[in-house]
């Protein structure tokens, strides 16, 4: 398998456990936002400590400069994306959050000096017409969530990006880690200062499943980011959008509208665009 076919199924897989994982979040509604922070990240952070331990890889990474970079990025996203989703619809948060594969591709050609292709850019304009299709956003809540919305798909996309760039000098083990330690470190003193419940055992559990289907996705993506451009990959994760669907589906009873499907398709053939365009132009080369 070639390394860009990898990277595609890896973050195919990232992307259902990240559906998972705002399944979760959905069904901790009386959990404070800090304390789901924490509980999602403090699990990834002892799996992140032991794989380095096992690994013998370096605690401390090589290029500190943009581990800090990619830590302070996803633990300020995700606290932007808990924050709005606890604030305004989740039709509206999700749409919003899914801006962050437009913001992967410029800030990789910004600063990784990746191409952005014409059926790159096709592909990601009609994802974003088929997330919108899918979950038909209301825009009735007031200004403030959303800046906050958009502002984690901001932050997101340079997390992504700064995953890209750290594959050539840092292990995901090390990547994983400083991202997990800066967010759950992070967030201890919000737990002392009144963010913080006792959860019943239910909640206990699914905080647990949290952190689990949380780390689960993030060493899955990680390590897509490895094998290809972030700019390629990042229209796959729309597919999140798809899996959420297909889980209300089964928990909650949410049948798919006709709107629901078109975007589903919409999402879908984008993704074949972008793939067999690829490999088209690898074709063409040879």
């Amino acid at each position: 398998m070639e390394d860009r076919t990898k990277g595609i199924v890896l973050i195919l897989f990232s992307a259902f456990f990240f559906a998972l994982m705002a399944a979760t979040v959905k069904s901790l509604a009386r959990i404070p936002v800090a304390e789901k922070i924490f509980f999602r990240n403090i699990f990834g952070l002892f799996i992140a400590t032991y794989m380095i331990v096992k690994n013998k890889k370096p605690i401390l990474g090589n290029n500190k400069k943009f581990l800090l970079l990619r830590g302070i990025f996803g633990m300020l996203g995700m606290s932007a994306y808990f924050y709005a989703l606890g604030n305004m619809p989740l039709a509206d948060t999700v749409i919003l959050n899914k801006m962050s594969p437009f913001f992967v591709m410029v800030f990789s050609a910004i600063f990784l000096k990746e191409k952005i292709k014409k059926y790159q850019l096709l592909s990601l304009i009609l994802a974003v017409f088929g997330a919108i299709f899918v979950i038909k956003p209301q825009f009735d809540v007031t200004i403030i969530p959303y800046i906050i919305a958009l502002l984690s798909a901001i932050f997101a996309g340079s997390a992504y990006t700064t995953i890209r760039h750290l594959r050539h000098t840092d292990s995901s083990e090390t990547i994983v880690f400083y991202f997990t330690f800066i967010s759950t470190v992070s967030m201890i003193p919000f737990l002392f200062n009144g963010q913080f419940i006792i959860p019943s055992l239910k909640e206990l559990l699914g905080l647990l499943a949290l952190g689990t289907v949380a780390t689960s996705a993030q060493f899955l993506m990680t390590n897509a980011y490895r094998f290809a451009p972030a700019g390629e990959l990042a229209i796959y994760t729309y597919t999140n959008i798809v899996f959420s669907t297909i889980i209300g589906l089964l928990i909650w009873s949410e049948i798919p509208d006709i709107l629901s499907i078109i975007g589903g398709l919409s999402i879908i053939t984008a993704g074949f665009i972008n793939y067999y365009s690829n490999k088209k132009g690898k074709l063409k080369v040879k």
